[in-house]
């Protein structure tokens, strides 16, 4: 069995903590968010963890709320890329708008999604790899809300539309959208419809949620894709660039940014930039994942 430290729940708490202060609802619907008892919550808020929460659902915290029950720890970065989905994320906060940004993997789209989630008030997010069909979708986000409850679907998308109107500038983060079935995507509009106004919604993907909403408006013609694509601003957003020296620049600068908050010998820097640029691949694919793989092999 995994062990974990009293250090490492002391800073789910904290964590938890920071969460509770960025959410609106009750300390029930908080405690549901994170499916916690709500007696068991009020303990917790009082520093009381002794047989509270079972191990699993310790690192099951500590995962949601970014808490590594190791000693090593990935340093958020202001790169170009959390640079622009930030700004477009607070600016569907603040405004109540729908937003895509559709772009190159590995260039840490789901890391700044991640982030600012959990620093945001009322900033939600879900990974919809995990939650691909209508039903798992409605599911996981009534549960990311705090709304999650026993009663039929319909009533819980009824309880998503009344807390996400209820709450001051809400907003939905939605990762991998790519993945999404077809009858997800059409919940989504629905949801859209009935928050307008209310709440900011952004959706993140690679190259797959392009062609899935292109083809949906353009081959099949399967109802919803064309309203949903005006929905989400009819524009998707990216950063990096399509020139092959601009590419490789761009992801120099990257590389580099990230590296500089995550490494105490700079020198090392150069090194590790130039073998993240040489891989095998003929479109110039390099990433975030292998520049952390070589950081972790140079500090063996």
């Amino acid at each position: 069995m995994i062990e974990i430290t009293e250090n490492f729940k002391a800073n789910v708490l904290s964590a938890l903590s920071v969460a509770r202060e960025n959410y609106s609802g009750s300390d029930a619907a908080f405690a549901k968010k994170y499916g916690i008892n709500k007696a068991v919550y009020a303990e917790l808020k009082q520093g009381i963890t002794e047989k509270k929460l079972s191990v699993p659902k310790w690192l099951e915290l500590g995962r949601a709320l970014d808490v590594s029950p190791n000693e090593r720890k990935w340093n958020m970065a202001r790169t170009d890329v959390f640079d622009t989905i930030e700004e477009e994320v607070l600016f569907c906060k603040e405004f109540s708008k729908a937003r895509m940004f559709v772009d190159e993997c590995a260039i840490g789209k789901t890391y700044s999604a991640r982030y600012l989630a959990r620093t945001l008030k009322n900033c939600f997010y879900i990974d919809a790899s995990q939650c691909k069909n209508q039903n798992e979708f409605i599911r996981a986000l009534a549960r990311c809300i705090g709304a999650e409850g026993g009663g039929t679907l319909y009533d819980t998308k009824e309880t998503i539309k009344y807390m996400l109107k209820a709450m001051p500038k809400p907003l939905v983060i939605i990762d991998e959208a790519g993945d999404l079935k077809h009858e997800a995507f059409m919940v989504l509009k629905e949801f859209w419809n009935a928050t307008d106004g209310c709440c900011g919604w952004y959706m993140l993907g690679a190259e797959g949620l392009r062609t899935k909403i292109q083809y949906g408006k353009n081959k099949s013609k399967k109802e919803g894709y064309r309203e949903l694509f005006s929905r989400f601003s009819s524009k998707y957003g990216s950063v990096v660039p399509t020139g092959k020296e601009d590419k490789i620049a761009f992801y120099r600068k990257l590389i580099g940014d990230v590296l500089s908050v995550n490494i105490s010998d700079t020198k090392m820097i150069g090194k590790i930039i130039r073998q993240c640029l040489a891989t095998d691949s003929s479109d110039d694919e390099t990433g975030l994942r292998r520049a952390e793989s070589l950081l972790i092999l140079n500090q063996q």
